[in-house]
């Protein structure tokens, strides 16, 4: 392994681990999306560390749905459920909650936004038998 190889092992695990951390965060709150940080932590840990990338694979929590991902390609429809009334909490602070003191050009970027990030995950296969 040269030197320029194992400065970018160390960022490919650095920013596995800041994905891990903001989809930690993701849980209690609605802004953050928990299971595309926790996916995008598996990638970055697949390119830097096998080890790392085999521990996420196997956890207790994450586990199963990297191992979905990787697998099928899918999210399973309880992390798809609990996505859409994640956004739906989202999106109703600045449109509903603070409206006065959200601007509208930050309003109509929250729903575009956040609808294309609830499309796209909703459009994910299941699992394996939706193949």
């Amino acid at each position: 392994m040269t030197a320029t190889s194992s400065h970018y092992r160390f960022l490919w695990i650095g920013l596995g681990f800041f994905s891990l951390a903001l989809g930690v965060i993701g849980i209690p709150l609605p802004l953050l999306p928990t299971t595309p940080f926790v996916i995008l932590a598996a990638y970055f840990f697949a390119k830097g560390s096998p080890r790392y990338h085999r521990w996420l694979q196997y956890h207790k929590w994450f586990g199963p749905m990297v191992r979905e991902w990787e697998d099928h390609g899918a999210i399973n429809p309880r992390a798809k459920l609990m996505a859409t009334v994640m956004i739906a909490i989202a999106i109703s602070f600045p449109l509903f909650v603070y409206n006065e003191r959200v601007p509208d050009g930050a309003k109509i970027a929250t729903v575009i936004l956040a609808t294309t990030g609830w499309l796209y995950v909703i459009t994910r296969p299941n699992g394996p038998q939706d193949r």
